[in-house]
């Protein structure tokens, strides 16, 4: 058994109680020394590699990253049978564990899987924002419009009159299912459909050009669009029965 005290610069004291005959004081005192110059030697060596930590893990680096849902959001991301986890493990090849209070661990060699399983949750758990532009894929085509897929498994109406600025006669002369395309979250119709749009999307870059369009329309004296894409017949709005103008009535016979 010993006893060492010292500081980074040399031993001060030493006290042993050495019970191996052969070794005395002098070479345990000599064998810390040189443990203690070696282990300079390997901290220099280090510093000139690395001066200091890195802000981030390396991209192959085994890595974990905590994430919170609501906890009422628990059983959509499991889903029945697990079906739904499993799924996300599968796609993503990230481990995923999820515990009581929502917190989900998301574990992998790679961060590509970590923020593809990561995006997979979100998707399931996060509520898409009005106003936001998402990255979309047009799942079916009809004549008054497509149907895009755009936040996890989320989809929503481009009606026919907000895929572009220029008329669309036809929706499938321009849209086609698989196509990638910019959509912009314009809100939900009275029935709680999403309604996304194109026209105001600048399908390269992906910039919001609603205010753009808008000054352009003031600019020329005309009044603002009208909301459509909501409904899918057609686009006049439905009226309630209490609005329609009464006529007199008419009476037919003898």
């Amino acid at each position: 058994d010993f006893k060492v005290a010292g500081t980074a610069d040399g031993i001060t004291s030493l006290q042993m109680d050495i019970k191996i005959p052969g070794i005395t004081e002098d070479i345990m005192r000599q064998a810390l020394h040189q443990a203690q110059a070696g282990r300079l030697h390997i901290l220099d060596e280090m510093a000139k590699a690395l001066s200091g930590s890195r802000e981030s893990l390396g991209e192959h680096a085994p890595k974990i990253e905590t994430i919170k849902i609501p906890t009422d959001k628990i059983r959509e991301v499991i889903g029945s049978g697990g079906k739904v986890i499993r799924e996300i493990v599968e796609k993503s090849g990230a481990k995923v564990d999820i515990q009581d209070d929502g917190t989900i661990k998301v574990a992998a060699s790679e961060q590509s899987k970590i923020d593809a399983a990561i995006k997979m949750i979100e998707s399931i758990t996060k509520e898409a924002e009005v106003g936001k532009i998402y990255d979309g894929k047009v799942v079916k085509v009809v004549d008054f419009g497509a149907f895009v897929n755009f936040f996890g498994a989320k989809d929503g109406l481009v009606h026919i009159s907000q895929i572009s600025q220029e008329k669309v006669g036809k929706t499938s002369d321009v849209l086609s299912e698989g196509q990638s395309v910019k959509v912009k979250l314009v809100g939900f119709d009275d029935r709680g459909k999403t309604k996304l749009s194109m026209k105001v999307v600048d399908q390269e870059t992906g910039e919001d050009l609603s205010e753009k369009i808008a000054a352009d329309r003031a600019a020329r004296g005309e009044p603002e669009e009208e909301d459509r894409g909501g409904g899918e017949r057609g686009d006049r709005p439905r009226r309630d029965r209490g609005d329609r103008e009464r006529r007199p009535r008419r009476e037919y016979g003898g």
